[in-house]
């Protein structure tokens, strides 16, 4: 009798079997508008790598070593290009630009991690997942714009360089990096938004070490999730487009070093593609992999793997692909390293 009771009283304050004013049972929009506000979630838990405390004061040493490399890679790259006036072109430009979105991207999505498991909890508010979801996604879409552009600046200086110094100026370099961002800015506000707006009705645990949207959609109702699923399935179709671009734009690079007689000059110009094409592979395929695989309702190894490779690895990567190998890179953090030595003394 007492559960019979709780379970009618449950019922009427959801609104089943109530009436309005004019005898009217509510609809089934409106009971599940009362439904919904009563399960808005005030927080997630984010995937724990152990619940022994040595493995998680372990994993907030290895998450804490490898923000520290990319961090301090990323940060000489932008000292360098900002102090050196001989570095002040535009594939430093962009080089810069690419080191700070990295520098942002790895902490958004690392620091939260570390600090739950130094803490030893898994809790992620919901404004703060809000918030790293609308971040990182606005790093990821200026990363992919600015690659796109590096690929075009290297197609030009190689196989138009008579033309170089009208579509590749100042001001051309700054509008593109200025859309970039702001492109970027604009596509993350809807996305976050459409993403959040939806109800999340089966659980607030995500199977990931940050908020990640794919993961996130996994919480939502079946109709919500395969609405996102078509939009996802259009923003995989203009990344791949952004891919074949850079794809075709170095496939020109390399037909058009074949034709360099010298020696050293070909291998100057190929240095540079091969490990251009690893990153970019790298982080299109994982990030198409991690939008299309199959859902499931458990974390796997394999989701782990390709969530670090996407997030974690290019960050900590670009700086040695793209710069730390640069002669000119490292001429310019000698002068800085010297020049901090003589200031001290």
């Amino acid at each position: 009798m007492v559960l019979a009771s709780h379970h009618t009283e449950m019922k009427m304050q959801l609104g089943f079997g109530a009436r309005d004013q004019f005898g009217k049972q509510p609809s089934y929009n409106e009971l599940r508008k009362k439904i919904s506000n009563r399960t808005t979630l005030s927080e997630f838990l984010l995937l724990g790598f152990s619940d022994v405390r040595e493995l998680q004061i372990l994993h907030f040493v290895v998450f804490l070593v490898i923000y520290l490399v990319g961090m301090t890679r990323n940060l000489l790259i932008i000292t360098a290009v900002a102090l050196d006036q001989y570095l002040h072109t535009p594939m430093y430009f962009f080089l810069m630009n690419l080191s700070i979105i990295d520098l942002s991207s790895i902490s958004v999505t690392i620091l939260k991690s570390m600090i739950n498991s130094l803490m030893n909890t898994r809790v992620i508010s919901y404004p703060g997942c809000v918030t790293q979801v609308f971040f990182f996604v606005i790093f990821i879409a200026v990363d992919i714009a600015l690659l796109t552009i590096m690929a075009h600046d290297r197609y030009v200086t190689i196989c138009q360089p008579l033309h170089y110094e009208r579509r590749m100026n100042r001001i051309a370099c700054v509008q593109m990096t200025v859309s970039a961002w702001i492109t970027g800015i604009v596509y993350s506000a809807v996305y976050t938004g459409n993403t959040f707006k939806l109800p999340f009705y089966q659980s607030n645990v995500i199977n990931q070490f940050f908020c990640e949207i794919p993961q996130l959609l996994k919480l939502t109702c079946s109709n919500s999730y395969l609405s996102e699923v078509g939009g996802n399935a259009f923003i995989v179709f203009l990344v791949l487009n952004y891919f074949v671009f850079i794809i075709v734009s170095d496939v020109q690079i390399y037909k058009a070093v074949l034709r360099i007689r010298s020696q050293q000059g070909r291998c100057k110009a190929f240095s540079n593609c091969p490990p251009h094409l690893t990153v970019v592979s790298l982080m299109f395929l994982t990030g198409i992999f991690d939008y299309l695989k199959p859902t499931s309702s458990s974390a796997s190894s394999l989701d782990l793997v390709v969530d670090v490779l996407c997030s974690l690895v290019p960050p900590v990567m670009n700086p040695i692909i793209y710069s730390m190998r640069n002669t000119e890179i490292k001429a310019a953090l000698n002068k800085l390293i010297v020049w901090r030595l003589f200031t001290k003394n």
